[in-house]
This record gives C-alpha cells, structure tokens and sequence, in this order.
C-alpha cells in the first residue's frame, strides 16, 4: 500500500532534505508540500493524507495551532519535525506519533516510517474487523444492511467550523467546486460538488430538483408547472427555485416513497 505523504515546513532545504530521505522507501508518495500554516490546513481540507511530517514554527500559524483549528480527529498521523527539542511533551499531548530534530537523520526517520506503517496497519485492522462483524450480524439476522446517511455536516469556515443539522437545511445551491448551503439566514460554502453532496444526502428527505438545486422535501410547499419540461418548486420560506422535468419525476417518486 502506497501511503500519501505531506511534507510542512517554511525551509526549503529542510523539505528537500526530507523529500530526499522519504524517496528511499517505495512505499511512501509525497503527495504535497507547504510552506505555511495556511497552507496546510487548506491542504488538510482538500485532501486526504495518510502521514503528515509538520514543523512546529511556520508562519500563518504553529504546528499545535494547525491541530487546534483542523481537529485532532481530523488529523493525518502527525510526525513533528523541529529544531527545537524543548516542544517533545506538548506535540506527544495532541497525539503526535513521533517526534523528529532537525537535522533529521536517515535511521531515525527509518524507524519513524516502521511506527507510522504500524498504526495504518492497526487502524486498517480494526475497521476491517468492524465492518466484517457488521455484516455477520446482519447475515445471522437475516436483514440486509441500511446505508447511513450523515445527521449533520461539519462546514469549516476560516478559523471556525461549522456543525450543521441536515435537517435543517433548506435547500442547496451548486457553486462551481462548492455547494451552498441554506440553512436558516445562513448561507454556508461546502467544499463540495452539489453531486458530491446529492450521493451523501438522503435521498428520501432530499431532492435534486435542478442540476443546481437540492431541496429538503419537508420544505417544500407547492410545486409550479410551466409546460412538460420545466416549472418552479417554493418552498415555504418563500424561496422560488427553478425545477427541470427530472427534478419534477424525483420529486414525485420521492413524495410516494
């Protein structure tokens, strides 16, 4: 198995000394580079990394700074990487798998990479055995399992995250790479395609109703035709949204459903 790497670290000679040692095992793909706690956190946002080798002092913020505002759980494996050895007690308290000085040396890094395939391995082991006694326990009951969908949605927004109710989102507009959320007075950016997010939804509380359009059923109050292939759905805090003819059949198989 192939683990995806992100390299963090102001320093160009230092991401070139590590990109140089990691090249040596095959199993390990650098799969970014930062130079900022900005840029890390973005990457952590946009992708999923296996491994993260983080230096603790960057600009636009430390390396505990970054964990603070992206989530411990959400975190990669997390390998410091600093010339300062005084910060080994706080980044082993944020759940760091190890803890490297620069300059880093070739056979510590060795046992380092010997740890982190350790806990992939481990992780992989206990999800695979959940998994396996889900399904032996729904093979004796004889049911088939349900698919679960998510009850809320963790938006991130800057330096602040958003927990949003599914339930209580109105509807869904698409916005390029990005699906804005309605929820209230709010309107909240998801870094998420609106088709992305209508295969995560459920579908029977959830409806696409145009290419640029989800709408939660339950807020729907009427549903306007104009012609057989297009028309309007409003919805009861007034919006308007426009419907295509398949929009119109998803909303009706849903309503019967």
């Amino acid at each position: 198995m192939t683990m995806r790497a992100l390299i963090a670290d102001d320093e160009p000679l230092a991401r070139e000394r590590l990109r140089f040692l990691l090249s040596d095992d095959e199993e390990i793909a650098i799969a970014g580079e930062c130079r900022n706690g900005r840029e890390v956190i973005a990457a952590l946002r946009e992708s999923r990394y296996d491994v993260l080798f983080l230096d603790i002092q960057m600009p636009g913020g430390s390396g505990f700074e970054i964990i603070e505002q992206v989530g411990v759980v959400r975190m990669p494996i997390t390998v410091f990487v600093t010339a300062h050895n005084h910060y080994a007690v706080k980044a082993f308290e944020v759940h760091a798998l190890d803890y490297l000085t620069k300059p880093v040396e070739a056979e510590r890094l060795k046992r380092t990479l010997v740890r982190v395939k350790e806990r992939i391995a481990l992780e992989a082991a206990l999800t695979t055995q959940e998994q396996f006694k889900s399904v032996l326990a729904a093979l004796k009951s004889g049911e088939t399992l349900p698919r679960e969908f998510p009850k809320r949605l963790v938006v991130p927004n800057g330096t602040k995250d958003f927990f949003v109710d599914v339930d209580e989102i109105e509807w869904v507009e698409a916005a390029d790479y990005y699906a804005c959320l309605h929820v209230g007075a709010r309107n909240l950016m998801l870094r998420e395609t609106i088709k992305q997010l209508a295969e995560t939804l459920d579908p029977r509380k959830f409806v696409r109703v145009h290419r640029s359009a989800i709408v939660n059923i339950g807020c729907v109050r009427e549903i306007l035709r104009e012609g057989r292939n297009e028309g309007w759905v409003l919805l009861s805090s007034g919006h308007r949204l426009k419907m295509s003819k398949a929009g119109w059949q998803n909303l009706l198989a849903a309503g019967r459903s």
